[in-house]
């Protein structure tokens, strides 16, 4: 009898098997071995993008990362929430004693044994998480990185059964629909696309036969999207930010300046007060979010006295310099590439190597530095309208 893992449908002159997995389950690695070998495939699925999987055939990449590239590309977010999220898979595999993501890599080696096409069917991760960032809300956003920054401590244990039952569609048809109530535009980016995106390239496979390795969630949303017609180019636009968004962040600053500015005209002394409260909120909140991070000292004094300049710029970060000054005095070296699975067990790991240290520099610089943007907005308003009232 045929696994209930496997789903098997006719696209035209195509015969197409979903394999639903489990990424950190022993017997999907099992069964993906079993089904390619035993179906003799013209195309083989996988469910990576070129970046994941160039990751995983290159196990020392983490050592050649050029940290203070990815600050200047404005990547370094999208890299610290990228290895939050890895770290989580990781720690359900290494219960079961497998490496996460084994099962796609299974799938990689079938195909080169066995002759087949190897298909790299998802989206860029990256601009899946672009598209995410730009679609949510500001609440959305919020629920999202707390999740994430969760994942760290949290050690719950699931059993093998658990990891089985979740590939059922029922149990899988209730998780999706929790997660749609709590984070709709999550979902919406980071499954329902991707079912469209992962169908395209499916059906679009060589051949005449195709095995498609997929987590379990993609299974009951690819078997609609297949005979739908995807705008593919769509899928893979990163939408630009909104032009309320624009205006408002050059808005803020050009207020601030013109408030100051006023001040200074009609009362001196009080302008000057404006200004050193303006300095004060932004920098010593941007300095404070670098200590938090347990960046050096020279760093937090970089956070300090970029943040109320960056905060007047729209196209600046004040976490950018405090970051590229920690990995100046702080660069990371393979060892700490290399125990960044090991480190993220735990808050103190996290803390404590030199890669996730510069990249909460990065992170935490920034949110105190929006933080001191409003309390610092509120004060000079405040003087602003004692002056002229």
């Amino acid at each position: 009898m045929e696994s209930s893992n496997i789903t098997r449908l006719r696209y035209k002159d195509k015969e197409i098997i979903l394999i639903g997995t489990a990424h950190v389950s022993k017997n999907s690695v099992d069964e993906v071995r079993e089904t390619i070998k035993n179906e003799q495939p013209d195309s083989v699925c996988i469910e990576l993008d070129a970046q994941r999987f160039e990751s995983i055939s290159q196990k020392d990449k983490w050592s050649n990362t050029d940290l203070v590239q990815i600050i200047k590309s404005k990547r370094a977010g999208f890299l610290f929430a990228n290895i939050l999220l890895s770290n989580y898979q990781r720690k359900l595999a290494e219960q079961f004693g497998i490496e996460s993501g084994q099962e796609m890599m299974e799938g990689i080696a079938c195909a080169k044994e066995y002759g087949a096409e190897l298909v790299l069917a998802d989206r860029s991760i990256q601009i899946t998480f672009n598209r995410i960032w730009r679609g949510c809300s500001l609440w959305e956003k919020a629920k999202l990185v707390f999740s994430i920054l969760l994942s760290v401590v949290d050690d719950e244990e699931i059993t093998e059964e658990d990891l089985e039952n979740l590939k059922s569609e029922d149990m899988l048809g209730a998780a999706l629909s929790e997660m749609g109530s709590a984070f709709k535009g999550v979902k919406r980016y980071l499954v329902d696309e991707r079912d469209q995106y992962l169908a395209y390239k499916i059906k679009n496979a060589p051949g005449d036969k195709i095995v498609a390795v997929l987590g379990a969630a993609h299974i009951p949303g690819i078997k609609e999207e297949l005979y739908k017609d995807q705008d593919i180019e769509k899928l893979e636009v990163i939408p630009p930010k909104s032009k309320v968004g624009k205006v408002v962040g050059w808005i803020i600053p050009i207020s601030i300046v013109v408030l100051i500015l006023a001040t200074f005209i009609a009362n001196p002394s009080s302008g000057w007060e404006q200004a050193k409260t303006w300095i004060l909120w932004t920098g010593v909140l941007a300095a404070l979010g670098t200590l938090l991070a347990g960046g050096h000292i020279l760093s937090a004094l970089t956070a300090f006295v970029a943040a109320p300049i960056t905060t007047l710029h729209p196209l600046l970060a004040a976490g950018w310099f405090a970051g590229m000054t920690e990995a100046h005095f702080r660069k990371p070296k393979v060892e700490d590439f290399e125990s960044l699975p090991k480190d993220l067990g735990s808050l103190k790991g996290l803390w404590h190597n030199k890669v996730t240290k510069i990249l909460m520099v990065v992170v935490f610089a920034n949110l105190g530095s929006s933080l001191g943007t409003w309390l610092g907005g509120l004060n000079v308003i405040g003087i602003f309208v004692q002056t002229f009232s």
